[in-house]
């Protein structure tokens, strides 16, 4: 449960309910003098106690926003801030590092690891990301080549290291290359929360910060002006997971022209509006609808566009949703849809690492060839 989660103000509510309860029915009981009791009585009011502090400090920091995430919370957010200078184009590289584990420290033969700050041309958003470049973007018989892209999203809160680090898109495109199973793509990792601390659901909104035209827009245009980025309809997709996961499917949905292909990681299918997104809609009912995906599937002409969609038979809440999100997709007779699904695991990295690699490689066969 996100610390800013309603279920987790809710679960500290019902704690603090029990608590109290059993502090009433059990005092008689703890009545007498002995260490036991007495032990007992202080570990009840300290409990209750505790767990009084636990809702108002949840309730709290939902209304004002002090803390985004655990990480947050206790101080293991590390991901530093990024300055960009907005007179110097929409790209700029802050540093540079060799992929892990691949052999050697050259680009041409490990590839290369760009952190980055990106500046909207149209929306003005700025946010930090990592871009990866195979080692073949490197390699001279590849000079005057483009490459498909495929742009990376972490869920919410999350952070773009992590798709580095924790869940080894970068390293796992390389051994899929070497391997023969994909071709070498360039990979733009980055947070779906582009304006931080706010949870805008690629969204956007009204009045506020224009996320879906960020990356429907000025990301590829910003990638393109730096990179030998494929401007080809089709060659380029995007992937996500949880909350990345329904931006991706959403803005391959939305924009297939765009983005040829989108996959979805345990997603969920409709925004949802609760303190971390506050109102994204503004009344707007067609915003509203179009962000449903369910609404968007039957309502709107289907998208020639390619989606895959992943969830658990066990550990994962999205199972069913994912199911009837297949067959709406299967009904359009037009958008292609494709699942991955484990017979158990849950809403985590350990899972997502277990799609991932049969993701990039469903995600490679369907790039446009340039």
């Amino acid at each position: 449960m996100g610390l800013t989660s309603n279920k987790l103000l809710a679960f500290t509510i019902l704690c603090a309910v029990l608590l109290f309860v059993g502090t009433v029915w059990l005092w008689p009981r703890l009545a007498g003098q002995s260490w036991r009791a007495v032990s007992g009585r202080v570990g009840l009011l300290l409990a209750t106690q505790l767990a009084l502090f636990a809702c108002v400090g949840v309730a709290v920091n939902q209304a004002f926003g002090f803390y985004a995430s655990w990480a947050d919370l206790f101080g293991t957010e590390t991901g530093q801030g990024v300055v960009v200078d907005h007179a110097a184009g929409p790209l700029q590289v802050m540093s540079t590092s060799e992929v892990h584990g691949m052999g050697g420290s050259l680009p041409r033969t490990a590839g290369q690891i760009q952190q980055v700050g990106i500046v909207g041309r149209t929306t003005h958003i700025t946010t930090p990301a990592y871009v990866y470049l195979p080692p073949e973007y490197f390699q001279p018989q590849y000079r005057t080549r483009t490459f498909p892209v495929v742009v990376v999203l972490s869920g919410y809160p999350g952070t773009a290291s992590a798709l580095v680090d924790k869940l080894h898109y970068p390293r796992t495109a390389q051994h899929l290359v070497r391997d023969g199973k994909m071709r070498p793509v360039i990979l733009v990792m980055l947070r779906p929360t582009v304006a931080p601390p706010r949870d805008t659901e690629c969204v956007d909104v009204p009045h506020g910060p224009q996320t879906e035209t960020f990356f429907a827009k000025d990301l590829p245009e910003a990638m393109r002006v730096h990179y030998r980025a494929a401007v080809r309809p089709g060659s380029w997709g995007i992937v996500g997971d949880s909350t990345g996961g329904y931006c991706a499917l959403k803005l391959a949905v939305h924009h297939p022209g765009v983005y040829g292909a989108g996959a979805g990681l345990s997603p969920s299918y409709k925004a949802p509006l609760d303190a971390t997104t506050g109102d994204l809609f503004q009344g707007d009912r067609n915003l509203k609808n179009r962000a449903d995906l369910w609404w968007f599937l039957k309502h709107e002409p289907a998208p020639d566009t390619s989606l895959l969609v992943t969830s658990s038979k066990a550990g994962e809440t999205n199972y069913k949703a994912t199911l009837r999100f297949i067959a709406s997709v299967e009904a359009t007779r037009r958008t292609r849809i494709s699942s991955i699904i484990l017979d158990s695991g849950g809403h985590n990295f350990n899972t997502w690492r277990r799609e991932i690699p049969a993701t990039l490689q469903w995600m490679s066969g369907r790039l446009g060839v340039h």
